[in-house]
């Protein structure tokens, strides 16, 4: 990879606002371990400089704030290498999204784009998300074979109903009114307004900054699916939330199925494990915790490799998935990814009784 991470995450401060920007607009702003522990030097040098009042992030580019971590990397090293390069980035990636959910400083993100994976455990876990008519966010990772990180099942688990289980599942982009209604972002301000308010915050506290430019978003379309969403991913297992999708009679609950039918059967059904158990974790670190455990088993899968295959190196979009069906996938196989890690266990959360 050309460039070194000064050239790849940009800092600088202006009046009271310190700036992380986000520089590899080629590749979406994609995080590699080298930016997550310069995002992380920084945000120490300016939680103890008074001069810093407020971080702001920011993405280079037009397209988005950033499309998720570098998976063609994790693809290389889970294909090729032992898998150590890909575990020593989620540990310190996952310690950067705890780090920013218990800042103490306002935590600024300007979620403009696409916002993906990655990008949403950057973000997401902010103190002030602000989304824009172009805000595309998800969490794709059952399409690569993997499940929600970053802090995602925590995130998804905790929105009313059961929305974050059909974002999870089916890895769908939200738009800026789904994402206040998710609780995924905050405030609302058009694309146009974002120059002004970013300039603002320097001189301005942010609720002030923020009342100058947030507006009332345009309306999103998650709010009238909440029936269909809610009866159908209620459901126990993967394979009876499929059915009732199909049974539904609604055409969007037909595509969502469809859609499920394309994603990884292992995939799915960790990721309805995991948000399930996440919803009982309680804390992001404990969910922090469980994700690596997850993600590390994931990279012994047939599975990841495959589906980042399909979808970023040879971009046939055909992946063969192992097991090719939900039915075929046991409860101990989901079971293996829930594994202890023993000495490898990330370790965020403090130990609370037997931990169960």
């Amino acid at each position: 990879m050309t460039g070194d991470a000064e050239d790849r995450v940009l800092l600088h401060t202006s009046g009271r606002a310190a700036h992380v920007v986000l520089n590899r607009p080629k590749a979406l702003n994609a995080l590699d371990h080298a930016m997550v522990l310069r995002i992380e030097e920084a945000l120490t040098a300016w939680e103890h400089d008074p001069a810093v009042e407020v971080v702001v992030v920011t993405g280079a580019g037009e397209r988005g704030l950033c499309a998720g971590g570098d998976i063609r990397a994790i693809h290389d090293d889970a294909r090729d290498g032992d898998g150590t390069a890909s575990a020593a980035f989620w540990r310190d990636e996952y310690r950067l999204n705890a780090r920013i959910a218990r800042y103490p400083k306002p935590y600024v993100a300007v979620m403009d784009g696409i916002v993906m994976g990655g990008g949403v455990g950057l973000s997401a876990h902010g103190s002030v998300r602000v989304v824009t008519e172009r805000s595309r966010i998800a969490m794709p990772e059952t399409g690569i074979g993997f499940v929600p990180d970053v802090g995602g099942t925590h995130l998804l688990s905790r929105i009313p109903g059961e929305l974050g289980t059909h974002l999870a599942l089916t890895g769908e982009q939200i738009g800026a009114a789904d994402a206040l209604l998710c609780s995924l972002a905050d405030h609302y301000v058009p694309s146009a307004a974002l120059g002004p308010f970013v300039d603002d915050l320097s001189i301005l506290p942010v609720p002030e900054a923020v009342g100058r430019h947030a507006r009332k978003a345009p309306p999103g379309e998650t709010a009238e699916r909440r029936e269909w969403i809610d009866a159908c991913y209620a459901a126990g297992t993967v394979e009876e939330i499929v059915r009732r999708l199909f049974a539904h009679g609604d055409p969007a609950a037909k595509e969502a199925a469809e859609t499920l039918l394309t994603r990884s059967p292992t995939a799915l059904k960790v990721t309805l494990a995991a948000l399930r158990r996440a919803r009982r974790l309680g804390s992001l670190e404990r969910v922090l915790d469980q994700e690596y455990r997850v993600s590390c088993a994931a990279l012994a899968t047939r599975d990841l490799v495959e589906g980042i295959r399909a979808q970023v190196v040879d971009k046939d979009r055909r992946p063969r998935w192992s097991p090719s069906t939900p039915e075929e996938v046991t409860d101990t196989d989901v079971e293996r990814f829930f594994a202890p890690l023993g000495e490898r266990e990330l370790g965020l959360a403090e130990p609370v009784g037997t931990g169960r």
